[in-house]
Formats: structure tokens, sequence, C-alpha cells
């Protein structure tokens, strides 16, 4: 028997397991090649984990979406609302029945149900419901907090008769989850929802029904706001606009603001209204309502901070409405804009969501003539309004780059998984593998096109290109493959640093100016601007590099950088991969060759000839490979020098007369011939036109 952990960030996770019905232990080259496929069956565990997890957020943030869009959708309607809430939380947290109670008067209230038998909604429709010590309702109306109940057979409740859990116990329910309503930590009501089953809900669909509790608090008090308004004010058809203004430029908070200063002003008879942002230090200008060029200047030059010193920083300060009939009579109004306009009468009303400032509305006149109640409520109406703005901009906001950072995640998951697919159905090939992440790579990465360099000593070789390379770049690397950079170059720099080298404009790069002949070619050739280098490193020594370009200068993100390491990566266990299955390959090669021989012993055992013959045709054997028919191949692709009947020009290292072939990689097979090949230097002037032929001694 032979076990390899499965090992995650030094956590075993599962065994990979072979056996054998015959005493046989397995040797070193096994033991390697079978981590080598626990260590890929963790990486194809973690991406599934990974991906699994990435579709369930991607899920739960749709139920949102949906929400939100009902709820902007629906203004003053709170059924709809509800119900879109509770059908998404039964379908994602597989429950059964659901309902949203809302709390008042130390009672419960159905507001909404789903699913729910015509025996309970009937129950339910008698009144309202008085929480029974034990029961979910009482223990979120003692702790404010989400009551899990795994089976509600077993409350003393039940055994007690309680009505509503009998009621609850006879329309099937088995585990209900019940998660609170909580405004300014006052229980406005309750989402439950309900398995027929004993089955306990995940702490991930707890969190999603909080988060739908949430926003079924927002609904409400956007509805309470709204009925307030339309009750309360006899100015319906100015506030009707405003409101039109802010349900048409939902996420346009600089329309909704200019709309609200516009309103408060033309309302309240007021000279001026200003609306201020608060920045976490100062109140800076955000909107205003014919405030002259000078007053705009002064106030934008000169932020607010709260204080006593004005009627907006006193109602940042103490988070109130402020109302001063006479600026020009209060000691401790010192703010310089009084000097710049006559400000007499003035009002303040923060924007504040929860405790947290969000910024001040104000008003002002340029006489005395002190704002009637009516107009106080107006404007903090208007601030409210300014809230919801704001806070439907931000949720937005979150929302878009949240959805923005899964499009992006699943993009690249989906990549890797594409890279991970050729490297298992690609066995001991590397093209195919190389060319799927420089295609991804270049793709995510908003790049014009991609290289990937193999090192080979102190000197590189092209291993694959991929994009719109122009015909005069790739010329160079028509006969020559394999080079030596400068030291200059970010090729050499990323090696020698093991590092991530990015150039954001190649031309102010040292090897540029230095006239370095591969980067000028890259330039002036290529179009080459900004250029990310990443070194395929295992552990720690430098195998290769990736690389990608653009042709205008644009640098490359952190996680453009993140993803391209991580190709880089998959590149190393590619390799790897490929080089653990050549010399398996061999090995069997080997062995076969050895037994054939040892068959021609046993059965020649006393014809020396016919064994020396079988000998000598074995042992030529993998030289005849490695030369072919036709004569010695001198690397791979159209780069490659042949010589099936004499000299050709081939790109091997200048100076290096002792040169091992491809095939001498296997590592094991003689090399008995010569050659001389020539190899670009890139660290000198005129390199690249600098190549010699071939010869085999």
């Amino acid at each position: 028997m032979l076990g390899v952990p499965l090992m995650r960030e030094g956590v075993p996770i599962g065994v990979f397991g072979l056996g054998r019905k015959e005493v046989r232990p397995f040797t070193d080259k096994q033991i390697e090649l079978l981590q080598n496929f626990a260590a890929q069956a963790v990486i194809a565990i973690e991406n599934t984990r990974l991906l699994n997890e990435l579709r369930e957020s991607l899920e739960q943030q749709t139920a949102t979406s949906e929400v939100l869009q009902v709820i902007s959708s629906s203004p003053g309607e709170l059924e709809p609302v509800f119900t879109t809430m509770l059908q998404n939380a039964l379908r994602i947290c597989e429950a059964g029945i659901g309902n949203l109670f809302r709390y008042e008067d130390g009672a419960f209230r159905e507001a909404s149900s789903v699913n729910a038998p015509a025996a309970f909604r009937e129950f339910l429709r008698r009144g309202p419901v008085q929480p029974t010590p034990g029961t979910g309702l009482a223990r979120v109306v003692q702790t404010k907090q989400t009551a899990h109940i795994r089976d509600i057979r077993e409350l003393e409740a039940y055994a007690n008769r309680d009505p509503f859990v009998v009621a609850g116990v006879e329309a099937g329910i088995r585990t209900l989850l019940v998660v609170p309503m909580l405004k300014d930590n006052t229980l406005v009501g309750v989402i439950g929802i309900y398995r027929l089953e004993v089955r306990p809900f995940s702490d991930k669909q707890i969190e999603l029904v909080t988060n739908f509790a949430r926003q079924a608090v927002i609904a409400i008090e956007n509805t309470r706001l709204l009925n307030e308004l339309r009750e309360s004010l006899q100015q319906q058809t100015a506030t009707a606009d405003v409101l039109k203004v802010i349900s048409r430029s939902t996420f346009n908070l600089q329309a909704v603001l200019d709309a609200l200063v516009q309103s408060a002003a033309r309302l309240c008879d007021a000279d001026r209204a200003l609306i201020y942002r608060f920045d976490g230090e100062f109140l800076r200008l955000a909107a205003f309502y014919n405030a002259s060029p000078e007053l705009r200047e002064f106030l934008e030059r000169n932020p607010i901070s709260p204080g006593r010193q004005s009627t907006s920083a006193r109602a940042a300060l103490e988070r109130r409405t402020v109302h001063i009939p006479d600026a020009q009579a209060d000691p401790e109004y010192t703010y310089g804009a009084r000097h710049v306009d006559p400000i007499r009468s003035t009002l303040a009303v923060p924007m504040l969501k929860g405790d947290g400032l969000l910024g001040v509305i104000g008003i002002y006149r340029l006489e005395v003539k002190p704002f009637t109640d009516n107009q106080i409520t107006l404007v903090e109406t208007f601030a409210d309004q300014a809230v919801i703005a704001i806070e439907n901009v931000r949720l937005y906001e979150a929302e878009q780059a949240r959805t923005r950072e899964l499009s992006e995640a699943l993009e690249q998951q989906t990549a890797t998984s594409e890279v991970l697919q050729v490297i298992s159905s690609s066995p001991g090939e590397l093209e195919p593998v190389f060319k799927a992440m420089l295609t991804n790579a270049t793709r995510l990465c908003e790049a014009s096109f991609g290289a990937m360099w193999l090192r080979e000593g102190d000197a590189f070789r092209n291993a694959a290109f991929y994009g719109a390379l122009p015909a005069a770049y790739m010329e160079q690397f028509r006969y020559v493959s394999v080079f030596r950079p400068s030291p200059n170059l970010p090729l050499s720099r990323a090696t020698k640093t093991r590092q991530p080298i990015q150039v954001s404009d190649m031309r102010a790069d040292p090897s540029y100016l230095d006239r370095d002949p591969l980067a000028v070619a890259g330039i002036e050739l290529g179009g080459i601007r900004t250029l990310l280098v990443v070194p395929m490193l295992k552990e720690g020594k430098p195998l290769g590099a990736i690389a990608i370009y653009r042709q205008e200068v644009r640098p490359f993100s952190d996680k453009q950088t993140e993803l391209l390491n991580n190709f880089a990566k998959q590149a190393v266990i590619a390799i790897e991969n490929v080089r653990l299955l050549n010399e398996l390959r061999q090995s069997l090669q080997q062995q076969t060759a050895t037994a054939d021989v040892l068959k021609v012993i046993s059965r020649s055992a006393f014809d020396l000839k016919s064994v020396l013959q079988t000998l000598v045709g074995r042992s030529g054997d993998p030289y005849r490979r490695c030369l072919g028919r036709s004569g010695v191949h001198l690397g791979r692709g159209p780069e490659v020098g042949r010589l099936p009947h004499g000299p050709r020009r081939a790109d091997v290292a200048r100076g290096h007369s002792d040169w091992r072939s491809d095939t001498d990689a296997l590592r094991g097979a003689a090399v008995h011939g010569k050659a001389d090949r020539a190899r670009i230097d890139f660290r000198r002037p005129g390199g690249n036109r600098h190549r010699e032929r071939a010869a085999v001694r």
C-alpha cells in the first residue's frame, strides 16, 4: 500500500492511496509522482470550493439586488417588498414556510406570508400574537438577537400547548429561524423562516436573512417617511417634484442634491440654500442654490469644522436642528461667510444615518424672519431624503463594486480552470498549456500580446508568443530563439530579484536608454510601452518568465500582477509534470530494453554473437531516436536548425562548442557528437545580426 496525504496549508484534507496485489514496493519516483498528483488534487479541491463559494455569493448578491430593485420600484408599498424578501429567503435557505411580522405595542402582527397552510394563516389573521416565554418570538423581544430553534416540538411552550406553537407544529414546522428587524436598536418586526424537517440553518443562511431584515427596516423607514411627508406637508406638489428627481436620478446624487436645495429655498422662502457633505473632519460644499461666485469661492476655500462658529457647525456638532433668528446678533457666530453675505435668519439640519453624520442642509435669509415649524419640518424631511439618496448611491456603488469583484473573480477562476484542464488533457505537452496561459493572461490583463521564456543556463529560449505581434518584431526570432539578455533588461531583473518587474514606459527604462538591442527592437519594432514580467520559480530557482505587453502607457494593476503570478506558478507545475512524465517514460523504455536483452540472453545462452548484436542494437536506439532518419534536430518548432546532409544555420549559444541537445535532456543518453550553435548575444550591439552555422562533428 502507498498513501500520500492531501495537504492544504499544512492541514490534511484527504489521502491519495494506491495498492498492489503482490509484494512489490513502490519506487521513489513513483512515490514522487503520486505526491505530485496529490498536490494537483488539492488544487482541484480548492478550486471547486472557491467556485462553489463564488456561486453561492453570487446567488445571494442576485437575491439582494432583486429586493433592492423592488424597494426602488415600489415606493410606499411594503407588501411586494416583503413578499420578494420571503420568496428569496425560502429559495436560498431551502425553507418551506416564511412570515414577516410587524412588532407594535408589545405584540406581533403578520405583514406578509409565503407558503403558509390555510389553517396557519387563518390563525394569524385572528389577531396579534402575544409572545409566550421560551418561544422564538419571546427570545427575540428579550434579547434583540436571532432565535434559532432546532425543533419546536422540544419547546416547553409546545408541551404547555401554547396556541401559536401548536398552530406552527400542526402546519408542519420543525426547525425555525427568527431574525429581528431593528431600527436604532428598537424592534420593529421579525422575519421567520421554517423548515418542515429537523435541519438547522447554516451561518451563511442566517447572515442572508439578517441582511433581508435590514433591508425590510429600510423599506419600512422609507415608507414611514414618505407617508408622513404626504400627510403632514401642505406643499405636496413641490415635495412630489423632489421625490420625482430622486426616483429619476436614483444613482445621480448631484442631481438629487441640486433639486433638494432648490426646493428647500423656494418652499421655505429662503434666499440661499446649501448642502455640505461631511468627510470626517470638515463640512465641504456639495450643492448650492442662488449663491454668489464670491460666496461659493469662500465656502470652498474655508470648509467648516463642527463647532459653535456657524449654524451648520453647531448642527454638525450637536447632531440636531439648529435655528438662529439673527446670525448678526449671535455672539458665537464668527464664521467669515456672514461678512461675504449679509446672513440674518438661518436654519441648519444635520443629515444623519443612525448616529453618523453625513452632512448638513442649511438655508438662510438676508432679513430677520425666523422660519416656521412647518418649514423646519420640511427641511428636516429634505435632510432625510438626502440621507436616503446618499445611502442609495452608496449601496448601489458598493453593489456594483462587489459585482465587478465577483465577475473578475469568476473570470479569473474560469481562466485558471481552463489552464488546469489543458494541463490535465495534454500530459507531456507544454505548447498547448503555454498557449492557453498566454491567451487568458493577455485577455484578462488587457494586454496587446504576451511571451513565455524558458531559461537555459544564462540564456533564454522563447517557448511561446501570443497576440498580434508586428511582423518586423517577429522576424528577429525566425531563425534565432535563444539569447543572453543584458542585465538591464526587465527579463534579467525579474530573474535576478525573483520578483515581478513592471515597467510603466519602456522608453524611460535604462535598457532602452542604453540602446539595448532587444529593448530597442521591442519598442521600435513591436511598439511595446508598458511591460510586466513575472519569473517562474521552482523552489526559488528561476525556470523562466512570463511577460505581457501593452502598446500604450498604462500600468497593470495589482490584481493583474497577482493573476499573472498565478499563471507563472501553474506554468512551473506544468513544466514539472512534463519533466516527471518524461523521466517516467525514459525509465520505462530503459526497463523494456533491459528486459529484451535479458530475454535474448536467456534464449541464446551459448550464442554470444546474438547477445552482442542485441546489446549493440538496443544501445543505439536512444541515439537513433535522438538523430532521427535525416540528421540532428537542434531545438523545436520553426526556429529549429536541422542538418540532414550538411550544416545549416542554427540558433545555439555562441561560444558553446559542447552543446547538449534537447534529446540529451532525457538524462541518460550519451552525447558523442559536438555542434556549434549560434545564439544571439543581446549584451552587445549588433548581437541580433550575429549568426553562426552549426556543424556536426
